[in-house]
């Protein structure tokens, strides 16, 4: 791949998904990229680009872009986040809510671990939840679909009786239960849209997770898509996003909650924009 290739593909990455990849990263690129040209049927990776540039497709522009997306996530991650939603907010929400129905977004679900983590969280607190989970990588969620996980996978982030309680094993995977996946909508969402098209015959959500998705997007995309998230968010509710990830230089719409790593509530600010 040479420096010029690497440059397209920033730009492609940075218009369809809002991220810029650094130049130290051209090699994990191109080493990313080699099943794609196999998949594809190309006999390299500069074939498959040189493809790309001539004859512009949109179906191999997206499989080159999920890529390059990071899809790495566990169950369970950030494990303080789960613990706050399910014994903090779930029981406030449900007693304020009509029904005691809670919804909940599920932004960059990648290959769903978080929106099964959601779920467990959810049941196990006797709530009565509906999540919608997202992503913008067809192939992280078909596998988030099918709800089956490797033994490593599995049992990265839950401890075995979790994993004994919620999943079955069939052969060499272990497979979500039923009651997991009837709480769950996956679809698939790039969050530069406004609103997300898949979301838009929704109602808004009382809890957002977007963790561990905007860190590595470019400024102005970022802005916008913390925007987006506001406007989809109830004006009580809470958006999670990783602990290491502000909101702060890029939007006045959100506000920290203290002693609540990650927990945000909308700011005055955008309240009164509502209002």
């Amino acid at each position: 791949m040479t420096p010029e290739d690497f440059d397209r593909l920033q730009s492609l990455l940075a218009t369809r998904a809002g991220y810029r990849l650094t130049r130290e990263r051209i090699h994990l690129a191109e080493h990313r990229l080699g099943p794609v040209a196999r998949r594809e049927g190309f006999d390299s990776v500069d074939e498959l680009l040189r493809t790309l540039w001539s004859q512009p497709v949109a179906s191999l522009g997206w499989s080159v872009i999920e890529a390059l997306l990071n899809p790495e996530t566990w169950f369970r991650r950030d494990a303080a986040a789960f613990d706050v939603f399910g014994k903090e907010l779930l029981p406030a929400l449900s007693r304020a809510r009509p029904g005691g129905r809670v919804r909940v977004w599920s932004a960059g679900c990648s290959t769903g671990q978080e929106a099964y983590g959601l779920a467990m969280a959810a049941l196990e607190a006797d709530a009565s939840v509906a999540i919608t989970a997202t992503d913008l990588n067809q192939r992280a969620l078909e596998k988030a679909r099918s709800g089956a996980y490797s033994g490593f996978e599995i049992q990265r982030g839950l401890t075995a009786h979790t994993m004994l309680r919620w999943f079955d094993q069939a052969e060499d995977a272990w497979v979500a239960r039923p009651e997991l996946g009837a709480v769950i909508r996956f679809v698939r969402a790039n969050l530069l849209d406004v609103p997300p098209t898949a979301l838009s015959d929704e109602s808004r959500f009382d809890v957002i997770f977007c963790r561990h998705v905007i860190a590595d997007m470019e400024p102005a995309r970022r802005a916008a898509v913390l925007d987006g998230l506001e406007r989809r968010l109830v004006d009580d509710g809470c958006l999670f996003l990783g602990p290491d990830e502000r909101p702060e230089a890029d939007t006045l719409a959100f506000r920290p909650v203290s002693g609540r790593q990650g927990l945000y509530v909308k700011a005055p600010a955008a309240l009164r924009r509502a209002a």
